[in-house]
């Protein structure tokens, strides 16, 4: 045995088909290119994205600048006017605990009673009502 008498297994490897040499190979005249047309041509083919000369999708959409957080605090909002209801008589509330999520006190109306109440945000205009009526604030 010889290095050059050295063949692979029979049927193994596959012979590249050799694509526009005549007619007779069955693989001539078009050469599996189909008729006529841009794509039959040399370079005839366009980069990505191409929408046949109309501005593409991804030039169409708006550009939005800036950062968007993955988790967005969604606060439950509560009026200064709606304190007092809640409250029911009590001197302190936990508006976390009573609305089951994170609560955001706004300064719309007045409070007229003392009141301790906890929550995770407070707007300034709420903040100076609720210690107008000599009560406290406390963020959770």
């Amino acid at each position: 045995m010889r290095l050059n008498e050295i063949k692979p297994k029979a049927n193994s490897r596959k012979e590249k088909v050799r694509v526009g040499r005549g007619n007779g190979s069955g693989k001539g005249t078009y050469s599996t290119y189909g008729c006529k047309g841009a794509k039959a041509r040399s370079g005839g083919t366009k980069e990505k994205g191409f929408e046949g000369g109309q501005t593409p999708l991804f030039k169409r959409i708006p550009k939005f600048k800036g950062f968007k957080p993955l988790k967005k605090a969604n606060y439950i909002l509560v009026n200064v006017s709606d304190l007092e209801k809640i409250s029911s008589g009590s001197q302190e509330i936990n508006l976390n605990e009573a609305f089951g999520g994170m609560v955001k006190v706004l300064g719309k109306g007045d409070v007229k009673t003392s009141i301790l109440v906890k929550a995770s945000k407070f707007s300034n205009s709420a903040k100076e009502k609720i210690l107008k009526a000599n009560g406290n604030v406390e963020v959770i």
